[in-house]
């Protein structure tokens, strides 16, 4: 089981069912440039239902012949969900598929194709778009709209959601068994998934312990700081009022590090308080270095675009908002209610 991380904007309002089909998880990747139109990869913009990425991956390798490591991806997307999101496949001339072959068995569905000069990164999606539904709402109306109303002007912790760690925590465990084996060599794609959890287990520590302090919505000196709306890094050398409003108005976010290797951007001081914050895991922190990861940062807190929901009267609550790439939605619902994830669910959310 992963840790129940402090939540900051106060105890849950109710309970409440997610994803009781996948279409009450639907997920729209938004890439925020468009492809070139020509190059040696064809950009697919898919839906799938009951399929994560992975999945997906290898249903479009084994139609192309492209091995699944020529295959991008930016970002992963839950398997119990309604998901749409762009791959790229890397041709390099072989003849172009009918991608309508990915459609047999209803599970994917072809929105488009086009052609690009490179391969789809991870993570350089602007956003994704979400519509939630909360089935079977045990709540007071009132209290949630308050609530709703403080997480769209205040935000909520940038943490981490369950599927970093696996059903159950279970991604987690085996991650944690693997750094006790001194990180035998594994699959490039479990390697990945492990290193992937035990970050998200360091950024989470750090996170809980400022939500305790409730520090998480404003930097203080010595902080890593996070521009909104792009990846722009720096370090507040002293806090001032214009800093301390820029927070307010979300324009900026305290910046936590993802573990690694290299030159913090925060000062010496505050790096060496979060490293003894995160040595509580366990040699976890020591590990990541050794595995050459590079030390990055995230911001800790999150703001949702475009906030809006409604209320049904069969007692569904639904959320339409969009986050950052890799930012979870559950960190939303999260503040709200305590849910059960339903016959469908997996426990996480999309990246």
């Amino acid at each position: 089981m992963t840790p129940d991380w402090p939540r900051a904007l106060g105890q849950t309002l109710g309970t409440a069912v997610l994803r009781n089909s996948p279409e009450d998880f639907e997920v729209r990747e938004y890439l925020g440039f468009d492809p070139d139109g020509d190059g040696e990869h064809v950009f697919l913009h898919l839906q799938k239902r009951q399929l994560n990425t992975l999945d997906l991956v290898q249903r479009v390798a084994k139609l192309s012949g492209v091995p699944s490591r020529d295959i991008g991806y930016s970002g992963l997307k839950d398997r119990n969900a309604l998901t749409s999101q762009w791959l790229s496949v890397g041709l390099a001339g072989r003849p172009e598929p009918d991608w309508a072959g990915l459609e047999a068995d209803g599970k994917v569905r072809v929105l488009a194709s086009d052609r690009h000069r490179k391969k789809l990164k991870r993570g350089v999606h602007r956003a994704n778009e979400f519509r939630l539904s909360l089935v079977g709402l045990q709540a007071e109306q009132g209290a949630i709209v308050q609530r709703l109303e403080a997480i769209a002007s205040e935000g909520v912790p940038n943490y981490f959601g369950r599927q970093r760690f696996g059903r159950n925590g279970s991604t987690l465990a085996q991650a944690r068994q693997w750094t006790g084996e001194g990180g035998r060599r594994i699959a490039r794609n479990r390697r990945g998934l492990y290193l992937s959890a035990l970050r998200g287990l360091c950024f989470n520590t750090l996170l809980a312990e400022r939500v305790r302090q409730e520090s998480w919505q404003r930097p203080g000196p010595g902080d890593a700081v996070a521009l909104a709306g792009s990846r722009s890094i720096f370090q507040a050398d002293q806090t001032t009022d214009d800093l301390a409003a820029r927070a307010q108005a979300g324009d900026l976010h305290p910046a936590l590090p993802l573990w690694g290797s290299g030159q913090p951007v925060a000062s010496a001081a505050v790096h060496a308080v979060q490293a003894g914050l995160v040595a509580s895991e366990g040699g976890v922190a020591e590990f990541l270095e050794a595995q050459g990861l590079a030390l990055a940062y995230r911001a800790a807190r999150v703001i949702p675009d475009d906030f809006c929901w409604r209320f049904c009267d069969d007692g569904t609550l639904i959320l339409e908002f969009s986050l950052g790439a890799g930012s979870y939605a559950t960190a939303i619902v999260d503040e709200l209610v305590r849910y059960d994830e339903g016959d469908q669910g997996s426990g996480g959310s999309s990246e």
